[in-house]
This record gives C-alpha cells, structure tokens and sequence, in this order.
C-alpha cells in the first residue's frame, strides 16, 4: 500500500471518528486530505473502495440515513472501534518490544513505534529493552528491493523485477509469487513461485537490479512450503562454530561483553574477547556497527570483512 494511500485511509477514520454526527460523501470530500483534489466520479470510486477495504479490517463504518437529507451520512462509533482492555503479561510485552527492536532499521520502523506509543497511551506497559540493553535485535537489510518484496510477501501481490544470476552478466525479468523473505548467512533471499520458469525458485535481494514492480494478486501459498529448504538451509545442516578474538575498548561494547565466552585486560586502554560464530559476514555487520570501540584480531576472514563494511560505509 503507498504512502498517499495510507494517509488518506488514516485521515478518513480520524474524521469518521471525530465528528459527532454522520457526514455525507461531499462533507467527507471536503474533509479528508486526498480526496478533494479527484473529479466526482473518480472520488465516488475511491471512497467506495476505502469504505471497503477498511471494512474489512475490521473497522465499523456505519451508514446513517436521515429523514431530513438527501444523501445518507457516515459515522465511526466510538465504542463500536475500540479495543477493550488489553492486558499483557511481562513475557508478552518483551515480545512486543524486542519486535519493535527487530524492525528498527527497515521499513515497519514508524509502524512499530507508532504501535508502541498506541499501546502505551492506553496504558499497557510494553518492554523496550527486554535484555536490559545486553543485546539489541535488528533487521539488517541494505538491499533495496527488501521494503517492496516484505510488503508483496505480506499482501499476496506478484512481483516483478530484473535479475542477475549467479556468475552471469545476463539480466532478465523474472515474475513470482512471493512466498517469504529469508535470510540465510547474512545474506537475504526471496522464495516464492517463479511464473516464467513454472517452478520454485529462490533469489537473492542482492542481484535484483532496478525497482520492485508489484502487480496484482492475490495468490495462494502452497500448504507445507519450508522457505529455509528452498534457500539452501534444511533443519539439521551442520554449521561450524569458530572463535574470533576481538579487542574492545574498556567502558564499552556491553553487549559484546555479555556474550563473549570470555572477557580479560589486553592493556590500559583495550579488553580482549572471544566471540563464537559461525558466519563472518553477520559477525562483521555487528561488529562494524561499534564503530572504533572494537578491533578485529583474528581470523583473518572475520577481521576482512569488518574492514568491507567499514569501506562501504565510509564511500
């Protein structure tokens, strides 16, 4: 759903809610942003489908008809839209913060947050730092195509995009359902139903070239669908564990502290630490993110790919 789209949705239930008797369709053109700029018949289409779709959601407009008018009024009933009180035990709101924590750094930040303050403002007390601030959540995705795809994957639209594959320079245009989103070793990847093959298949966020171009749905996904299996990664597939020795500058990095298998004075200034991982190129966007409190030692692919990130940061 676009950004216009949105807003205009959210300011029609604002002024359903806010008015204390039933508009009619010309009282609510004038009202709600986005609507007043549309010919009639385009605006009558329009709030047609808004009534719809925000029906379906769940939210209670009501048609009111009044002996006196000509045209029947709308109204949202306040006691009909909300919700009854909300109790959340502890472990619930952890979820609930360490969620809002996940998507900080993608696209459903604003959504998050915004569900946060909603829950908050009527009193029901949500978790932000469930770990005491030991470990922070995060997607992680500088793909771009990342935002477009969750949202396909979310609504049951079919996408289309150009893509690179794998040790070629050879772009075409793939068409797919998309499935789910996965990440896999760092990396990301869309699973989904690819129409021009007319088979399964999987793609990498980083060789799509260009936009996201979402066409219509919806569709359906197949019962029993393991996305993990389809990027490559079965349950049960061995991961080998390594040590990475790090120093950390004394008076930071918690979180690392927290989770080193062990921790001791290098110097006046720095402490050493053993990290356990099992894929540089995820340890590397972690650790890239403290910036100069932390420095690699080894091994050696672990201290390169730090060094990567910090590269592509600083272009």
């Amino acid at each position: 759903m676009s950004r216009r789209k949105t807003e205009r949705l959210l300011n029609l239930v604002i002024c359903l809610l806010a008015t204390r008797r039933p508009l009619s369709a010309e009282q609510i053109r004038q009202a709600v942003p986005g609507y007043d700029r549309e010919s009639d018949e385009a605006f009558q289409r329009m709030f047609e489908r808004d009534k719809n779709e925000l029906r379906e959601i769940g939210i209670p407009i009501e048609v009111m008809r009044d002996p006196w008018e000509d045209e029947p009024g709308y109204k949202i009933e306040r006691q009909s839209y909300e919700l009854p009180e909300i109790t959340l035990e502890p472990d619930e709101a952890a979820v609930l913060g360490l969620a809002a924590q996940v998507w900080q750094r993608a696209s459903l930040a604003d959504a998050a947050s915004g569900a946060l303050l909603k829950l908050r403002a009527g009193g029901v007390q949500t978790d932000a730092s469930p770990l005491g601030g030991a470990l922070e959540l995060r997607v992680d995705s500088k793909d771009p195509a990342f935002p477009a795809l969750w949202e396909a994957v979310r609504d049951r639209k079919v996408v289309r995009f150009d893509y690179r594959a794998s040790g070629s320079e050879n772009i075409r245009t793939r068409t797919v359902e998309p499935w789910g989103v996965v990440s896999r070793r760092g990396r990301w990847y869309l699973a989904g139903f690819d129409r021009d093959r007319a088979a399964p298949r999987a793609f990498r966020l980083s060789r799509i070239m260009g936009e996201v171009t979402t066409l219509k749905g919806p569709f359906t996904v197949p019962d029993g669908v393991d996305l993990r299996e389809m990027v490559g990664f079965p349950e049960g597939e061995p991961v080998e564990e390594r040590t990475a020795v790090v120093l950390v500058r004394k008076g930071t990095g918690e979180g690392l502290r927290q989770i080193a298998r062990g921790v001791r004075p290098a110097d006046e200034e720095w402490d050493r630490a053993e990290l356990i991982f099992a894929d540089p190129e995820r340890l590397a966007g972690w650790l890239a993110s403290l910036g100069a409190d932390v420095r690699v030692v080894e091994p050696p692919d672990a201290r390169d790919a730090v060094i990567r990130r910090l590269k592509g940061a600083w272009a």
